[in-house]
């Protein structure tokens, strides 16, 4: 490689690496494709491609160092499994009309911030999920207006954020900050926090919100904010009652039901039973 590739290589990684630190602080998702494998030797193995919008525009900074092999990475780049991190690719499996391309292997990275959890009540639902999120890996943020019930002596745990609100709506601004990867579970102890909570996050790019309670509750909730002027489409992605029908009795059981429905939206799952195809099989015998 001559002096001249070695510093345009250095600078595209640079640019990339300023890009991805941009976008994991603005809680995008965002892929990186890297040339691993190509059996011309002139070619630049280590060139990278930043796909910054997985949507119809598909942003980018950097290439691979052909124009057509970049359109066509950017398409599958589009197609990453939300369960996979990482995936190799052949580009004869995806783009057989580049010939010369067709034994290049590349590398597709899914890069995004970890995920946050904002839990507007800390009792014992809140108490139950922000210790679950923190198992999990989920950077939590846990928030209650009762100044004892967010001690670190309750929650010695590092990765969960303890916020004593004066305020609901403001506490719950300033964690949720633009929204983008945040999800927010609202599990306050009634109706006007509840309201509240949700009025400062309605109509946010939130991954997930969720607002407790029963089928009665909730509806009061939403038909507040919806007489206040609140979008339809805004309250349809709300997830009231929030979580999964497990069967949920205790806090914990709760807790659990609340975070397999975070985890189904974040990758994409059902929320079904992975058997359920046995018994339709053996039903249809």
């Amino acid at each position: 490689m001559s002096s001249g590739e070695s510093h345009y290589s250095k600078q595209q990684s640079d640019s990339i690496t300023e890009n991805v630190m941009r976008l994991l602080q603005d809680g995008s998702v965002a892929v990186v494709a890297t040339l691993i494998e190509a059996a011309n030797a002139a070619t630049n193995v280590g060139a990278k491609l930043l796909i910054s919008d997985l949507g119809a525009t598909g942003q980018t900074s950097g290439s691979l160092g052909n124009e057509a092999l970049d359109r066509a990475v950017i398409e599958q780049a589009k197609l990453l499994d939300l369960r996979t991190d990482t995936r190799v690719v052949q580009v004869k499996e995806f783009a057989p009309a580049l010939t010369q391309w067709s034994d290049a292997k590349i590398l597709l990275e899914r890069i995004q911030a970890e995920p946050r959890l904002v839990i507007c009540g800390a009792g014992h639902v809140g108490a139950s999920l922000g210790k679950l999120a923190s198992l999990m890996g989920y950077r939590t943020t846990l928030i209650d207006d009762r100044k004892e019930f967010v001690t670190q002596q309750n929650f010695p745990e590092k990765n969960i954020e303890l916020v004593a609100a004066e305020d609901w709506s403001q506490a719950v601004k300033a964690a949720v900050g633009n929204g983008r990867g945040v999800s927010v579970a609202i599990v306050t102890r009634g109706h006007s926090e509840d309201e509240q909570c949700l009025r400062a996050v309605i109509g946010l790019d939130l991954d997930y919100i969720g607002l407790i309670g029963s089928k009665r509750r909730t509806n009061i909730v939403l038909q507040r904010l919806r007489e206040n002027g609140a979008a339809e489409e805004s309250l349809e992605k709300v997830h009231a009652p929030i979580g999964l029908d497990i069967g949920a009795v205790t806090p914990e059981e709760v807790a659990l039901a609340i975070m397999a429905e975070i985890v189904a939206m974040r990758r994409g799952g059902k929320g079904g039973s992975l058997s359920a195809w046995r018994r339709e099989r053996n039903a249809e015998g």
